[in-house]
């Protein structure tokens, strides 16, 4: 069974269809990305998982769990993590304190316990101030741990929110851009960071991605779509070949 099973997903906006009876699979361990031009639907099947969209029909397990009878936020609490986009981070909190948000799944203590402090809650907050540092070290933000996220570079809030969706320590990571807006050098550490999550850390990478450079680097397998539906699937380098996925980025006379 994979990890992720993703089957007959459609999802229409009005007379719009948003995501056309699209089917993969992603196996544990390994770096699957999404392709495709702007508009195909690669950030709405990310919204399709994370259940801020309901689908027309089809259906999405995660390790044989039925996603679409959770509400959205339960999908962190059954270990998947994600980014976004546009980032969204709290930008008058420090990054240490956003960071430690994305341990709220793993809360265990009542309220009245945090009220006295007790001390199972001074041992949670001890756990997860040690796996937030381990993340500030994994992508060497300790210049930047007790800084407020407004007066970051957009460079540096791509990787806080990396961290963010690692401290939630996640079996599956979406990452949806990642490399967008950064520079070579930024997109550089990103490659490397992306490769040690999968190795390092044993996460599962479902990546949206336009730079084929980062794809090729990282990833084992690659969904290209268009308008929605599934164009190719296969080897960054069997997709990049394909006829189809060639003309729907340059148009019919490229092909």
């Amino acid at each position: 069974m994979s990890l992720l099973e993703v089957k007959n997903a459609t999802l229409k906006f009005g007379g719009v269809v948003a995501v056309n009876d699209l089917s993969f699979n992603v196996e544990e361990g390994e770096v699957y990305a999404i392709v495709g031009p702007n508009g195909a639907g690669k950030s709405t099947v990310f919204n399709l998982i994370s259940r801020f969209y309901d689908p027309f029909a089809g259906s999405i397990h995660f390790d044989g769990v039925n996603l679409l009878d959770l509400k959205p936020h339960q999908i962190a609490t059954h270990g998947i993590g994600r980014t976004f986009q546009n980032i969204e981070l709290f930008e008058q909190a420090t990054v240490l304190q956003n960071l430690l948000v994305g341990r709220h799944r793993h809360r265990k203590t009542t309220m009245l316990e945090e009220l006295f402090f007790t001390p199972r809650v001074r041992r949670a907050e001890h756990e997860n101030r040690e796996a937030v540092e381990q993340v500030i070290d994994f992508l060497d933000l300790q210049p930047y741990r007790n800084k407020m996220i407004a007066g970051l570079p957009y460079g540096v809030r791509k990787v806080v929110e990396l961290g963010r969706a690692l401290a939630s320590g996640p079996r599956l990571l979406l990452l949806d851009e990642p490399a967008s807006g950064l520079s070579v050098e930024e997109t550089q550490d990103m490659r490397f960071w992306i490769d040690d999550i999968r190795k390092e850390m044993g996460i599962t990478v479902l990546m949206v991605e336009h730079d084929m450079g980062l794809v090729s680097s990282v990833c084992d397998r690659v969904l290209a779509l268009a308008d929605g539906a599934k164009l190719a699937e296969g080897t960054p380098a069997e997709v990049q070949k394909n006829p189809a996925v060639i003309e729907a980025y340059l148009g019919t006379g490229a092909v």
